[in-house]
């Protein structure tokens, strides 16, 4: 069954394809390859065998083997986690779109963006995961710089220097490892680093100086995040959702999947330093959400306080010297359960604003106001969405952020106590928006705001039950990367 993998990267590819030829078809093209790829992820899902920690499902073919480059693709716990939020948020973002149906140069660019995102969270060599990886910036590229709102030409820039800049200090990293060592393949590269036998000298700090930049630009983690909010406000709603639902997801992956298991001990060096970079991604990024008038910005900043959750995470297991597995482990399983879980909550907190705009003309905070008197289903799910991206008990959010916290605290007592700030912040965030937009007397400008159409129906119902669903038994997620926890848990004790 190793073919799924090549299936999932390839059917999207086809799909773009398909959308370029039709005229008035794009979007239902496009659904029809979403359905696909979800089918082929679903295939992927039954053929993984959770009981087992390594790659599974591995398909292995030679490239260019003059510099050590393989068709290397195959799935642990967390990239088979990945590539099931990958295909549930592409659909959302889709259906999310409120463009015209025929407009087939946004389904051709998302379904692009869909089929490197695929190669990214499943290529095991760096060539092949590099190439994935710049694949999926240009079409985000494109699609803010064409479809945007005000200031998308700035947003766009923006973002590609930022982007490109971090790229090229990763490639610059990894180039320096090949010249020395003459292999790209992860699995071997961490075995090297397993016996202290990557790099030596000065030439260690500056291959984790060039992929820690690369990858700090992605998540975003403070203080490379300025790009974030730019180009979350200026593009459109379904490009926004798959930004923050999939697209940051590459850089906390490559936390993961490179940074830790190649330099340990560099971490270990820098772990108070890089703790702090966490806890001002979690503190100073709601605060920076408080002070926002626009609820997209707003919303694009409390992205980055909780992914910075993630980051106090993985740095806390890593960054000091009495590190209890057990608490390792539940680290790691709440940064685990945060990325697939912000995924899904952020990308509906933009579909809630995208109606707001669609149905206002404007996105202000103060724009609106006693909107539960015209639209209370519209009012109850988006306060589902808040209260999950809150970290309420019994939604989606409260699981990773618990775990999180639970883990950090007995290994980094003093950081978790600060980044605690953080959830406090992101509370008087929501209840001001949440009182700003329902209470209150009924904004004139408002009076004819419908109520959630069918439509919108069908989108955000499944979604918000996912939330319910994770939230009071999320252990059919837990499945999926346990074991792979448990062993990265004992590759970084």
């Amino acid at each position: 069954m190793a073919w799924l993998i090549t299936t999932l990267i390839v059917a999207p590819v086809v799909g773009a394809f398909l959308v370029g030829a039709t005229r008035n078809y794009a979007r239902r093209v496009a659904l029809a390859s979403n359905l696909i790829t979800a089918i082929g992820a679903f295939l992927l899902w039954r053929s993984f065998d959770c009981s087992l920690s390594g790659l599974q499902l591995v398909e292995r073919h030679s490239w260019i083997p003059a510099i050590g480059a393989e068709y290397l693709v195959g799935v642990d716990g967390l990239s088979l986690l990945l590539v099931i939020l990958t295909s549930l948020v592409f659909p959302f973002a889709v259906l999310a779109q409120s463009r015209p149906a025929e407009d087939r140069g946004f389904c051709t660019l998302m379904l692009i963006m869909q089929a490197a995102l695929y190669g990214t969270f499943t290529a095991q060599n760096f060539v092949l995961w590099f190439l994935f990886y710049e694949m999926s910036l240009i079409p985000a590229f494109l699609l803010i710089k064409i479809s945007g709102g005000e200031k998308r030409d700035r947003a766009a820039t923006k973002f590609f220097l930022y982007t490109f800049l971090g790229s090229v200090a990763m490639l610059l990293a990894f180039l320096g490892i090949y010249f020395a060592k003459g292999t790209f393949d992860f699995a071997g590269l961490s075995d090297l680093a397993k016996t202290g036998h990557l790099l030596t000298g000065n030439i260690t700090w500056l291959a984790f100086a060039g992929i820690f930049l690369g990858l700090a630009v992605k998540v975003p983690l403070f203080p490379f995040h300025t790009w974030l909010p730019d180009a979350y406000e200026t593009a459109p709603t379904g490009v926004s959702m798959v930004l923050t639902g999939a697209l940051s997801k590459m850089g906390v992956y490559g936390f993961i999947r490179l940074l830790l298991p190649l330099f340990p001990n560099e971490i270990k060096i820098l772990g108070p330093w890089l703790l702090i970079l966490a806890v001002c991604s979690i503190v100073i990024a709601p605060l920076a959400a408080w002070a926002q008038s626009d609820l997209k910005r707003m919303v694009a900043y409390l992205s980055i306080n909780h992914l910075g959750y993630c980051m106090l995470g993985l740095f806390a297991v890593t960054a000091t010297a009495a590190r209890p597995l057990v608490e390792m482990q539940a680290a790691l399983s709440g940064v685990f359960m945060q990325i697939f879980n912000h995924g899904i909550t952020a990308a509906a907190l933009f579909y809630f604003v995208g109606l707001l705009e669609q149905r206002r003309g404007l996105r202000g905070i103060d724009d609106f106001g006693g909107l539960m008197q015209r639209a209370p289903l519209f009012c109850g799910w988006m306060s589902v969405a808040m209260f999950s991206s809150l970290g309420l008990p019994g939604l989606n959010g409260f699981i990773g952020e618990f775990l999180i916290f639970k883990g950090s605290f007995a290994i980094a007592a003093a950081f978790t106590a600060i980044a605690v700030i953080g959830l406090l912040v992101t509370a008087i965030v929501f209840v001001r928006a949440m009182q700003s937009l329902f209470s209150g007397p009924l904004a004139e400008s408002c009076s004819g705001f419908p109520d959630l159409l069918r439509g919108e129906k069908f989108v955000i119902v499944p979604v918000t039950l996912l939330m319910f669903a994770i939230g009071i038994a999320p252990q059919f997620l837990f499945n999926i990367f346990n074991t792979t926890v448990a062993h990265l848990a004992q590759l970084l004790g």
